[in-house]
């Protein structure tokens, strides 16, 4: 079996497990656990190019970090326009994944190299860097500590003056540990995670890890362009001032404002 073949069985395996979780919460748990679906109340241009792994929203302007060695950056811009404001270059030998805004810094993750980069949040410049021990994937704030997803089913609460764990925390869906979380976004007292290579959203109990409810974007990718085989949903944004929800994907040619269906 040649490798890529093998990724993608493995790949299906842990998606078909989530499917069949998702689908005993609906049949057995759908007061407990419910499934929201979703409407588009917006579109905007989202570059086709970028290989989304962080985002984030703050005084109307959508931030984005990048991954892929020596196509990784930081950038900044407006909704309507995909043309960047700022932007700033990892090194080629650096894989950027998640971000997110803690005061008036931006943090940055890389995938595998442990390094954590932070820049000013006005002019972009590396101010500090710091060590992560484990993977780097997808980042949030509670306006405390950061939250740091690395691909497993953990998150981890971090203290962002010097990047230490403080605790962490399994989530799990009817109990079973749900790993593969990736970009992450703190609305409202819940973490809401991307599930790598699915098309589900999850809304997580920051306190006990549990799942609280299942954002379900199946057929949203049908939507616009993609363009890899690799463009799965990854990109998650709240506007606070305004409570607007933002969602994107690797390689996609849109980015969308949604509302929720409830269940």
């Amino acid at each position: 079996m040649r490798f890529h073949d093998l990724i993608r069985m493995i790949i299906l395996v842990l998606t078909g497990t989530l499917l069949v979780l998702v689908g005993a919460t609906n049949a057995s748990a759908q007061s407990t656990v419910p499934r929201y679906g979703f409407r588009i109340v917006g579109t905007y241009p989202h570059s086709v190019d970028a290989f989304t792994q962080g985002l984030f929203f703050h005084e109307g302007f959508l931030y984005e970090g990048t991954g892929k060695r020596g196509r990784s950056s930081l950038s900044k811009r407006r909704l309507e326009d995909i043309s960047v404001e700022q932007s700033a270059t990892l090194p080629r030998r650096y894989f950027g994944e998640g971000i997110e805004r803690v005061n008036d810094r931006v943090y940055q993750l890389t995938w595998t190299s442990h390094m954590v980069f932070v820049y000013d949040l006005d002019s972009f410049e590396q101010v500090a860097t710091h060590y992560n021990p484990t993977q780097g994937w997808g980042l949030a704030w509670d306006g405390e500590l950061l939250i740091l997803s690395d691909g497993s089913y953990e998150l981890q609460f971090i203290n962002p003056l010097n990047f230490v764990s403080q605790r962490k925390v399994a989530v799990t869906l009817n109990g079973n540990p749900i790993d593969n979380l990736n970009e992450l976004e703190y609305i409202n007292g819940e973490v809401w995670a991307n599930v790598w290579q699915t098309d589900f959203i999850l809304r997580i109990d920051p306190a006990t890890g549990r799942v609280n409810s299942i954002v379900d974007l199946t057929g949203l990718s049908e939507q616009t362009e993609l363009g890899s085989a690799e463009a799965v949903l990854n990109g998650i944004a709240w506007d606070a001032a305004q409570e607007r929800l933002f969602v994107t994907g690797k390689h996609w040619a849109n980015l969308f404002e949604i509302e929720l269906i409830s269940p």
